[in-house]
């Protein structure tokens, strides 16, 4: 039996989605994008043009909940299914867009280079209990400008996993569609094995931005799979009571799937989001809050209640180090999301409030991945009925460690994790040098950087993507890559 975990009633659930969809109706939204709104007036929504604002109509949101697709599938750089975003299968993904990465040898944060996210993308690569790589980190050495199509760039080059992306412009867009058309080959290719996430992101309360709103027409318009991020903000930008902010989360993430499903029936989409309390002691919006964790899985049940793939920012930390506050809040989030059936975890890797990488963290979080995904394996039999024989060799052998039983049945009931996790007894660890937690992450990191295999994707299609980079780069006035030697 699978293990579960519920907060919500379906009553309950019904009644936030009448809420949600009654203030949509009702109060309404702004929308800064013009050619949004002309869609929804042909759709009969009250539309105020001058001041960008809809009504919409139970009508339109019905129909666009039933066009959604109820699962769909990534593939990676070479083709291969790696999920299946249906019923309640849970893939883990690194927490992405960080503005900061944890130094190793410091161990304070500093701002990312393009060499730190070649290292994210071979790290993640190996890590097999993460099945996507995300864009996780601004690198500072290169313009702005292209910022968002170059940590595409650098996560298709160096790691064969889809990956969960986003753009902060508009223009950024093209070029990264130009990437994952670089890699299928075709438009038919992309749509029938999407290879990447985009995260579009309404702006709390109930309002959609000219940029996020494009970006989500882009990707309607091309069946590229989108993630719908709401972020409402417990007691500050949301109600502070658990409920309302999931009556705000919900209008909010139902807006987005209004305008997909009316620019493209049938857009993947994932129902989505990064909600926070807001902590008025110190003017921050915990991501280890327990509470914002009950959010996550909450609006999680929402979403499956409306037969929707779902997707959720949990598992994280807000500890400024790698310290025991990140794994307290990293595990606790990992075990409650995996419980939930969040079909897409975001988060892994990440600490002080969303906002800083850390590779070691990336290996640590690997483990507590791996066990929570053994952990809803849940307790199933495995030849152990009748009982009588097995117990019967463990009299007479005074124990099971060689028993055809055991090896069978021992790595499949068992979860060993790696070197980062210290189950060795005193002795035995003091042997090895004593090393505490930091000194085996550090030392996995080395590891898995000397392992690196590049990727398999063709040269000439690497060769691509890096003349695509070039050109865009020179756009924005840029005429040289911090690229190391070996990039094709």
């Amino acid at each position: 039996m699978r293990p579960t975990v519920r907060f919500l009633t379906d009553d309950l659930i019904k009644q936030i989605i009448d809420e949600a969809v009654n203030i949509l109706c009702s109060i309404g939204l702004k929308i800064h994008n013009k050619q949004i709104l002309s869609m929804l007036a042909d759709h009969q929504a009250r539309i105020d043009m001058d001041n960008f604002h809809v009504n919409l109509t139970e009508e339109i949101i019905q129909k666009s909940i039933k066009t959604a697709p109820r699962s769909f599938k990534l593939y990676d750089v070479m083709g291969n299914q790696t999920h299946d975003f249906s019923d309640y299968n849970v893939y883990f993904t690194p927490g992405s867009t960080a503005l900061n990465i944890l130094d190793s040898q410091t161990q304070r944060m500093r701002k990312p280079l393009t060499n730190d996210y070649i290292d994210f993308s071979k790290i993640i690569a190996q890590l097999e209990n993460f099945a996507s790589t995300s864009t996780a980190f601004i690198a500072t050495d290169v313009h702005e400008k292209i910022s968002d199509s170059y940590r595409l760039f650098l996560s298709l080059l160096y790691c064969e996993k889809p990956v969960v992306t986003g753009a902060f412009t508009a223009e950024s867009f093209a070029v990264m569609k130009d990437f994952l058309l670089a890699v299928r080959q075709s438009e038919k290719a992309l749509k029938e094995k999407p290879l990447a996430i985009f995260s579009c992101c309404p702006t709390s309360p109930l309002k959609w931005c000219e940029v996020t709103s494009q970006n989500l027409i882009d990707c309607a318009r091309d069946s590229i799979p989108v993630e719908i991020i709401a972020v409402p903000l417990s007691g500050f930008m949301s109600p502070v009571t658990l409920t309302g902010s999931l009556i705000q989360h919900t209008a909010e993430n139902l807006s987005g799937i209004v305008i997909s499903q009316l620019i493209n029936p049938g857009t993947p989409v994932l129902y989505g989001g990064s909600p926070a309390i807001f902590d008025i002691r110190y003017e921050t919006t915990p991501m280890g809050a327990i509470e914002t964790m009950m959010l996550d899985c909450a609006f999680n049940e929402i979403g499956k209640y409306l037969n929707l793939p779902t997707q959720a920012y949990i598992s994280m930390s807000d500890a400024k180090m790698l310290d025991a506050q990140a794994g307290m809040e990293s595990g606790m989030g990992a075990t409650l999301a995996v419980l939930a059936g969040i079909n897409s975890i975001s988060g892994p890797g990440m600490i002080d409030f969303e906002s800083c990488q850390s590779l070691e963290k990336l290996v640590l979080d690997n483990e507590m991945c791996g066990m929570t995904l053994r952990l809803i394996d849940g307790i199933t039999p495995r030849d152990d009925f009748p009982a009588l024989p097995i117990f019967q060799e463990l009299l007479r052998e005074k124990h099971l460690l060689i028993a055809e039983h055991t090896t069978r049945h021992r790595h499949k009931e068992i979860f060993f994790p790696g070197p980062a996790i210290d189950r060795a007894n005193r002795e035995r660890w003091k042997q090895q040098g004593a090393m505490d937690l930091n000194a085996r992450l550090h030392n996995e990191v080395n590891k898995l950087l000397k392992t690196y295999q590049p990727s398999t994707l063709p040269e000439t299609t690497k060769k691509d993507l890096v003349k695509l980079m070039e050109k865009d780069a020179r756009r924005h006035g840029q005429d040289h890559l911090p690229l190391p030697p070996m990039t094709p």
